[in-house]
């Protein structure tokens, strides 16, 4: 079993702010550290449940992964093909996992919460509200390929669970603030979602590995386990942003395809999105 293993780093065990997140801050390093052992235990558990080939994607913006401690077995990817959605995967893969995920944009008690920016408001497509989960959950549904595996915050699991149903999650923390935050500023919205109640690294290791193990184990015994829900074509894709003075974009964002759902996260780029 081949599979693909996704991380970020806001929904680590341990990272408990943006002073974790980037160079330059304080406890990158410690931050950097502390999703590679998040990794590797997720590593141990997938092939512990019979995966046989692991790539471990580094899609934290300035990079995540500390490759000096990562597990021997895996091959690291950093950076995208020509095409950037989907990431790398391919329906060579038989599943994809996440680690060290957080919440879209907005969302009730998600701790770092954001999609791709703190810009983002909410991102949709064909109604369904999704994040950087369901951005690359729904790609993979396109190819066949499985979800099985996701841990981060309590919020994030949730919300993993409602697109895929039966997914294999564990929550390492949860955040501890649930007011609106639509209307906020970059700055002010950074700060609302910062706050978070954690497990101690070395539990939320343990958890991780023994969840890992449990989604290898069910995709390898189901092949129905995992499966993502197809949403049907045309795709219309809407992201709404926070206003914003250093922007020179619109705060509403439209994109489409008639066919294919990674042809519409692929289209802003070629061409200038329309504004709704």
């Amino acid at each position: 079993m081949k599979i693909y293993l996704m991380t970020d780093m806001e929904g680590v065990a341990g990272v408990q702010n943006w002073d974790w997140t980037g160079p330059g801050k304080p406890y990158y390093a410690v931050g950097r550290e502390l999703l590679t052992r998040e990794v590797n235990a997720a590593v141990e558990g997938l092939f512990a449940g019979g995966a046989g080939e692991i790539v471990v994607s580094d899609a934290h913006g300035p990079g995540g992964i500390d490759i000096q401690i990562l597990d021997p077995r895996v091959e690291i990817q950093r950076g995208w093909p020509d095409e950037m959605w989907p990431l790398g995967l391919d329906s060579s893969f038989d599943a994809v996992v996440w680690v060290g995920q957080h919440a879209k944009a907005c969302t009730p008690y998600g701790h770092l919460c954001h999609t791709q920016s703190l810009d983002y408001i909410d991102e949709s497509v064909n109604g369904v509200s999704i994040g950087e989960f369901g951005e690359l959950a729904l790609c993979a549904s396109e190819l066949g390929v499985r979800a099985i595996f996701g841990s981060g915050d309590e919020a994030f699991t949730k919300e993993a669970q409602a697109l895929v149903p039966g997914i294999e999650t564990v929550a390492v923390k949860r955040g501890l603030r649930g007011g609106p935050t639509e209307d906020l500023d970059v700055e002010h919205y950074g700060r609302q979602v910062s706050s978070a109640r954690h497990l101690h690294p070395v539990r939320a290791r343990e958890l991780i590995r023994e969840g890992a193990e449990r989604a290898a184990a069910r995709a390898a015994a189901d092949r129905e386990y995992g499966v993502v829900r197809r949403l049907q074509p045309p795709y219309q894709r809407v992201i709404k942003l926070r206003r914003s003075e250093r922007r020179q974009y619109p705060t509403l964002m439209r994109a489409s395809h008639p066919t294919s759902f990674i042809g519409a996260m692929n289209k802003w780029g070629k061409e200038r999105p329309v504004a709704g």
